[in-house]
């Protein structure tokens, strides 16, 4: 069976009179993947603007927008519709023995073509986060479905999901120590976490569709803008998804946009203005997740 899904994600910047804006790059389509296909999509400005589109290095679909005029408020609005094969669990593969305990024992080729995800990004001054990652092994407990189950189970039992208004993600000691984070602090935590036990991680970053939105009796936490999980790729399974936030590692709740290695790599929209410091009034986002349909898989 596949999902067919439509999102509307808008981005509004106000402003007390108008400025002038520098380049943005907006990532807000999926990219191409074995568990869906885009189908059509739409990217609109208030203002006049030029916008071409790009391959980012990690092949993310990236809009650059060259703003032409100044104004007084700046509107992104993207839609687009798609088709969602969904994603299956580690359960549903055959893990090659090598990947059946921590660590992870990877080939010189996929030390090389990993390296960038296996290496540890954000700093650990304390030594915190490499001293909570130890104490999900040793003895018995080596088992890698086992030990990313226990770390993404204590993140969503342990922690409290808190949103804020600031930009960015969260230092994963500074997430330690508040015991508390949103859906980007959660991944992250996770992803260095797993790094510093030999697993190669990438951040990711994309919509969560929730059917309470649909009128059905799940509510999921981050929905109504973006998310962000991780990947964690095992060898035999391949990159294999767990969301901490809502721990999701299969189905069709999570629709992918961007990967990065870190998370200052996947900002949805991202740009520079020009005026007065405080001319600046603020930033509204929205985003719906809506299921159109879906489709019977055939024999």
């Amino acid at each position: 069976m596949s999902v067919i899904y439509e999102v509307e994600h808008v981005t509004r910047y106000r402003y007390a009179k108008p400025v002038t804006f520098g380049l943005h790059r907006a990532v807000f389509l999926p990219r191409g993947s074995y568990s869906g296909r885009l189908l059509s999509y739409s990217l609109d400005l208030n203002v006049p603007a030029k916008v071409h589109w790009v391959s980012d290095t990690l092949s993310n679909n990236v809009a650059v927008i060259e703003v032409k005029e100044p104004a007084q408020e700046l509107t992104v609005t993207c839609r687009f519709q798609g088709e969602h094969f969904g994603t299956r669990s580690i359960e549903a593969f055959p893990l090659d023995p090598r990947a059946n305990e921590v660590p992870v024992q990877y080939t010189p080729d996929e030390w090389t073509d990993l390296a960038v995800y296996l290496r540890p990004h954000a700093e650990d001054p304390d030594g915190s986060v490499a001293a909570w990652a130890k104490h999900f092994v040793g003895g018995d407990r080596d088992g890698t479905s086992d030990v990313l189950s226990r770390i993404m189970n204590t993140i969503r039992d342990t922690l409290t999901y808190r949103s804020r208004e600031e930009e960015g993600t969260q230092p994963p000691g500074e997430t330690l120590r508040l015991k508390s984070g949103t859906c980007r602090d959660y991944a992250w935590l996770m992803i260095e976490t797993l790094r510093r036990l030999g697993f190669a991680c990438r951040f990711v970053s994309g919509y969560l569709y929730d059917s309470a939105l649909d009128g059905g009796d799940v509510g999921m936490t981050g929905s109504g803008a973006t998310h962000a999980w991780l990947q964690v790729y095992l060898p035999g399974a391949g990159w294999l998804v767990y969301d901490p936030t809502n721990r999701i590692t299969e189905g069709f709740d999570l629709i992918a946009v961007a990967i990065a290695r870190h998370p200052g790599q996947a900002i949805p929209l991202a740009g520079s203005w020009f005026g007065n410091a405080d001319d600046y009034l603020g930033m509204e986002v929205s985003v719906a997740v809506r299921k159109l349909g879906s489709i019977p898989e055939f024999a």
